[in-house]
């Protein structure tokens, strides 16, 4: 079963719609007892850095989120959900975050030009830096769905799968081990990003469990 995270806040009906619709097996909790013996771990998000810190930390679920991350089990964060997982934001000074990575996000700059506008909303193109399990079957360029302010400035480069360019090129997703997180909402970025939900299923032996029933 793929837990995804309800903290209070976020984009919990279209990322749960998005497995249900593929027939994955999900449950959408704040019970720190289903988060710790999901199969995988999705952290969704829109909103505040510092607001989601708050909920997950007043729900009890920091601890579990944290130990479920070091069980080497597959976990995907989303927007905020890869935000989280460094150590601040620019957005909520003072607000510790996960720091799961080294790192802290920070604001698009004020653009020149007219049409970039910050938020940097809509459909972007995105580059690969590196094979991992969770993108295969995307081609490079590919166009995925950015809603978003801020955005991931890693310490260790290598942790870098995907980046975009908006003005700048900046950190699309990161990947290490168990852990993938995407700026870029794959629930809302059609085939391909059910693809990249189809192939996490499969990290967590769900794709094997719906091929069989």
């Amino acid at each position: 079963m793929i837990a995804i995270v309800d903290y209070g806040m976020g984009n919990l009906m279209s990322v749960s719609k998005a497995f249900d619709l593929q027939g994955f097996p999900i449950t959408v909790t704040r019970n720190p007892e289903e988060i710790s013996s999901a199969s995988g771990l999705v952290l969704p998000g829109v909103g505040a850095f510092g607001d989601c810190v708050r909920n997950l930390s007043d729900y009890g679920l920091t601890t579990p989120l944290k130990e479920f991350i070091d069980s080497g089990r597959p976990f995907l964060g989303i927007c905020l959900g890869l935000q989280v997982l460094f150590e601040e934001s620019e957005e909520s000074p003072g607000v510790p975050g996960f720091g799961v990575f080294k790192g802290k996000v920070v604001r698009f700059p004020k653009f020149k030009e007219e049409r970039l506008k910050v938020p940097h909303m809509g459909w972007n193109e995105i580059l690969i830096q590196k094979e991992v399990p969770v993108l295969e079957g995307i081609p490079d360029k590919s166009w995925f769905y950015f809603v978003h302010s801020y955005y991931p400035s890693p310490e260790d480069t290598s942790i870098i799968a995907v980046k975009a360019e908006y003005g700048i090129e900046f950190t699309a997703a990161v990947s290490k081990g168990n852990v993938f997180a995407s700026q870029f909402h794959p629930e809302k970025s059609s085939d391909l990003g059910l693809r990249i939900l189809r192939n996490f299923a499969a990290l967590c032996g769900e794709g094997e469990k719906r091929a069989s029933a």
